[in-house]
């Protein structure tokens, strides 16, 4: 199993494709908790709009949960692959168990925290009186289950980084499926309505969290998960978290970013224009599940070969990842510029949002594609462990140009609600052109200055 798993070996597009076709497809299902919770909310018989903008509420909860697991499992999963990369056993799986015990003890903290300050965040995220009883029954519920999505998360990557995508979408499949069997039993059937949705979440998830573990302690796995290996080290905690820090950043640089958005939006447009934001980021997190697949799947082939020293094969990989990542996401764009009524339809069918979500999606999604430049640049920051960069970049898009500009744009040429929808696209094109051509110098930089240490040793 290991020799099949040796990433310097064979076609770099094949190997790539191996782990990208199932990682897409596992991100694709794990999306599906959240948005066959939308479909299905957003038909609810009474009170569907309402519903629907009150789970939009709690997203930034959510996403700050993500943001925990993306810390210590995008973390620890590169360097764990380089270490393996490098033939060091041990230490590969000496990073995954610390990884392990750093996303338990903040499932345990986050879920305390959550459940005594979900009021003031709520109405902070601008929640009103009128969807505040919704987007609470939802988070409530969620919160309960948050070590489960962050142990399912986390521990996901280092399935895959070990070359098992098809284990790893296994992993989603078995959550995602059972939460759209439990969906409407909840909802409907039972009658319980956003609460039903959540209780069905959480149960998905504690049967993805409990699969991943039995797969991690078992003999099929490369790097297995063992006691010994729990106990916190003071050097690998500040790496998984040095690294893990872009994934944490641009998840949590995400969630500030809808937490102001939700608030301008509920001063500017009311619930209606909450809800407007809610479909299309929905909309957004289904387009771009291509484009993470690849470039999730290419970290692990970039990082083991990375520690192994072949950077040829290294820049291969990266160049393949950027190419068709690029290509995928103008398909998507223009896909979605054809038939965006039908994407609005399927999360909500009220005339009012589709109408007021049309001219919105045409202004959100303004030169979408360049996002594609953002996740590839990024990718190879995580993969080469340059946790600064990768920091940086997380921060840079969201935080620097899409905050600013959300305070600005709406008072300027009386854009108001439209100007919030503007800042998304200024700061896709901006910051994908920034964090590309920074990686492609550094990466340049870096293997013309190895490939002359070499070259000196071979001469000597």
């Amino acid at each position: 199993m290991t020799l099949k798993n040796d990433f310097t070996k064979g076609s770099i597009a094949k190997n790539i494709l191996n782990l990208a076709l199932p990682m897409t497809l596992a991100q694709l299902i794990n999306l599906l908790y959240n948005i066959v919770d939308r479909i299905f909310i957003g038909r609810i018989p009474e009170n569907a709009t309402l519903s629907l903008t009150g789970l939009g509420l709690a997203l930034p909860i959510i996403t700050i949960i993500t943001a925990f697991a993306n810390l210590f499992g995008m973390g620890g999963a590169p360097l764990s692959a380089i270490a393996r990369g490098r033939g060091d056993h041990e230490e590969a799986e000496h990073i995954m168990g610390n990884s392990f015990m750093l996303l338990f003890i903040f499932g345990v903290m986050l879920t305390l925290l959550g459940l005594l300050l979900k009021k003031p965040m709520l109405y902070l995220f601008g929640a009103s009186d009128a969807t505040f009883p919704y987007a609470n029954e939802y988070i409530t519920i969620y919160l309960l289950g948050s070590i489960f999505v962050m142990i399912g998360l986390g521990m996901n990557s280092f399935i895959n980084s070990q070359g098992f995508g098809k284990i790893g979408m296994t992993t989603v499949l078995l959550g995602a499926v059972t939460n759209m069997i439990l969906d409407p039993i909840f909802i409907f059937t039972l009658n319980m309505g956003v609460k039903g949705a959540a209780i069905a979440t959480v149960i998905s998830q504690f049967l993805s969290a409990a699969w991943i573990l039995i797969f991690l302690r078992g003999k099929k796995t490369i790097l297995k998960l063992k006691l010994c290996n729990l106990k916190l080290d003071k050097n690998l905690v500040c790496k998984i978290t040095g690294l893990g820090l872009s994934g944490f950043m641009m998840a949590m640089t995400n969630s500030a970013v809808q937490i102001m958005c939700n608030a301008s939006l509920q001063f500017y447009g009311g619930d209606l224009y909450v809800g407007v934001m809610t479909v299309l980021n929905s909309i957004r997190e289904i387009l771009t599940l291509p484009a993470k697949g690849l470039t999730d799947g290419a970290q692990p082939i970039i990082s083991y070969n990375y520690g192994a020293g072949d950077y040829k094969r290294v820049s291969s990989a990266i160049k393949f990842m950027s190419i068709t990542c690029v290509t995928e996401m103008v398909i998507s764009w223009a896909i979605l510029y054809t038939f965006p009524s039908f994407f609005i339809s399927i999360f909500n069918s009220n005339a009012e949002l589709i109408h007021a979500g049309l001219i919105s999606l045409k202004i959100y999604f303004i030169g979408f594609f360049m996002m594609a430049l953002q996740f590839s640049g990024q990718s190879v920051f995580v993969a080469l462990g340059k946790s600064k960069q990768a920091v940086f970049f997380s921060i840079f898009r969201k935080i620097i140009i899409v905050v600013p500009l959300t305070l600005i744009l709406p008072k300027l040429f009386n854009l108001g609600i439209y100007g919030l929808f503007l800042a998304e696209p200024i700061s896709n094109i901006i910051g994908g052109i920034a964090s590309f051509t920074t990686m492609l110098c550094i990466v340049h930089k870096e293997f013309k200055s190895e490939a002359s240490k070499e070259s000196k040793t071979f001469e000597s």
